[in-house]
């Protein structure tokens, strides 16, 4: 089975007007009942007269109806169908019923197209063309078709004159009683009689009907009359609050228009403070950016300027020294104490070293003052105190040299502490 065969069957079936609906779905499975309707509705188009059992209960039946049906078309339209597919009632029996339907179909068309040639013939009498000439071929396949099919009808009936003839000479030959002829003619019309008596008791109570009808009918009428005139003297009288009922109406259209018009403000207000309060938050993030940048320059200008200002430091700080040989000089000189970050100095802290390193008569000296902070740790500064009876000051006497020594001094120890930054 195709979908284009089931498709075709569908459409055929629609055209030739079968009454019920049927769907591609209903072949998917066995659908012997169908089927079997279908049959009888090909037989019947085919041949309204033909008599076909249409009881399919039992397998028994089944059989038989699809053997007739079979023998049907073969001998009335010469069409052979497969009895096993016709039976398996499923898309391999759309395939059987196709042929059918096709010759049906065909001969539909044909008896449209003649019509339509008729038409045309009439319109135009005197206009030579070739599709009539195509009808008439049409017509006369139909014409074979339907003489092969009497043919078929008429050798069925002359195959049964034989049983008919014994039977029609038995008949005749019987002889005719007259007292059974008088009795089956006096029940006849006994029976007639009876009918006609019947036909009048039922005309005498249509009469009495009629009456009973007109009686109702016109009870319903005054009936209708009453409630009518009721319903106009009900819409004319005012009820009694109506017009305290239409001030409060009004009072209601009055508030309605208030309501909806604070609503609309109430509505535009908090449309307007959401503009505003998003405006805030956006100026206060623009400005909380700004500061945010701000601070971070400030930052690593200050970390500029300081790194800056202790290279200045270490490149100004030269300090001549003595023409003595540099080792004396070592050995005069104490020893510098030397700052730590992140401890504080035991024995050093605090300590202040002054001197003079000017050569020459001059009497006055310059002070060098070399103080060391330590952090800011409160042991640090407990330790400081207790040493800063011990180590006062220390006085470094300078030398004298004929003429100012060339060597560098070292550079002066910066004060660290933790607020650098």
């Amino acid at each position: 089975m195709s979908f284009r065969d089931l498709r075709n069957f569908t459409e055929m079936m629609r055209a030739l007007g079968y009454p019920r609906l049927i769907s591609m779905e209903n072949f998917r499975t066995p659908n012997f009942t169908l089927v079997a309707e279908i049959l009888i509705w090909l037989v019947k188009r085919y041949e309204p007269q033909m008599d076909i059992p249409s009881d399919v209960d039992t397998e028994t039946d089944r059989i038989f109806f699809i053997k007739a049906v079979a023998q049907f078309m073969a001998t009335k339209a010469h069409i052979k169908v497969n009895t096993k597919r016709l039976y398996q009632a499923d898309g391999y029996a759309v395939k059987e019923m196709l042929k059918i339907t096709s010759v049906l179909y065909s001969a539909m068309k044909t008896k449209e197209m003649a019509s339509g040639d008729k038409v045309e013939e009439d319109n135009s009498k005197f206009k030579f063309d070739l599709g009539s000439r195509i009808a008439d071929l049409k017509a006369a396949r139909q014409l074979a078709s339907e003489i092969t099919s009497k043919g078929a009808s008429l050798y069925d009936l002359l195959g049964k004159e034989v049983d008919l003839r014994e039977m029609r000479t038995a008949a005749i030959s019987r002889p005719l009683e007259i007292n059974e002829t008088e009795k089956a003619l006096r029940a006849a019309i006994k029976e007639v009689l009876e009918s006609v008596d019947k036909t009048k008791d039922m005309l005498n109570n249509v009469s009495s009907d009629e009456t009973s009808l007109e009686s109702k009918m016109e009870k319903k009428k005054q009936e209708l009359e009453r409630n009518q005139k009721r319903l106009q003297t009900l819409q004319s009288v005012r009820p009694a609050f109506m017009d305290e009922y239409e001030k409060i109406e009004e009072d209601l259209q009055k508030q309605y228009e208030t309501y909806v018009e604070k609503f609309r403000n109430l509505s535009f207000l908090e449309q307007q403070l959401e503009d505003y309060h998003r405006l805030e938050q956006e100026r206060f993030e623009e400005t909380e950016n700004t500061l945010r940048m701000m601070q971070h320059k400030l930052r690593e200008e200050e970390r500029r300027l300081m790194r800056s200002g202790a290279k200045d430091e270490d490149s100004d700080m030269d300090i001549p020294e003595d023409e003595g040989s540099d080792s004396d000089m070592e050995d005069r000189r104490p020893s510098k104490p030397r700052p730590t970050r992140n401890g504080p100095m035991t024995g050093r802290g605090g300590a202040r070293l002054v001197g003079n390193m000017q050569g020459g008569d001059s009497e006055e000296t310059e002070d060098s003052e070399i103080d060391v902070d330590e952090d800011d740790d409160e042991e640090g500064e407990e330790e400081n105190e207790d040493l800063e009876d011990d180590n006062d000051s220390l006085e470094v006497p300078a030398p004298k040299p004929s003429r100012a020594s060339r060597g560098p001094l070292r550079p002066q120890l910066l004060e660290e502490s933790d607020n650098d930054f």
